[in-house]
């Protein structure tokens, strides 16, 4: 035990505000905003109308497996690719491609369940704010 390193604990500096994200400290960023929920908001919907569809459009055995894999697989590429820790760097370019992929697989559904203004009017909230997020992600 005694070729341990002595260690002490320290206070960690006090975040500095205002600035841009590139001024923040090592390990904190900046807080939300509304934007920030809205993107959040529109892809739990995104996310919920794959998880309704599924249940609704398949017959009884197949119901059950695409209401859980096509949400499933929305919410494995968002992880990958879009969340703000996501575990593949990509391009912004791939990024918002991804974001889109899973904005337009949801309207898709809209349009396809006969609710074509539900899908019309999604699409445009989800692009708008992904365009608002998109642009500041941005360095």
């Amino acid at each position: 035990m005694s070729d341990l390193p002595h260690v002490r604990p320290a206070v960690p500096p006090a975040p500095r505000t205002g600035g841009t994200a590139q001024s923040l400290p090592a390990g904190t960023r900046p807080a939300l905003d509304a934007v920030d929920v809205l993107a959040f908001l529109c892809e739990l919907f995104a996310f919920g109308t794959l998880a309704v569809w599924g249940f609704t459009a398949w017959p009884f055995p197949w119901n059950i497996v695409v209401s859980i894999g096509a949400p499933v697989v929305a919410i494995l590429l968002w992880a990958l690719f879009v969340s703000p820790r996501a575990v593949i760097a990509v391009h912004p370019f791939v990024r918002a491609l991804v974001e889109l992929l899973v904005y337009a697989s949801a309207t898709i559904v809209w349009w396809t369940s006969g609710n074509v203004w539900i899908g019309l009017a999604f699409a445009v909230v989800a692009v708008t704010v992904g365009l608002v997020a998109g642009r500041r992600r941005l360095p």
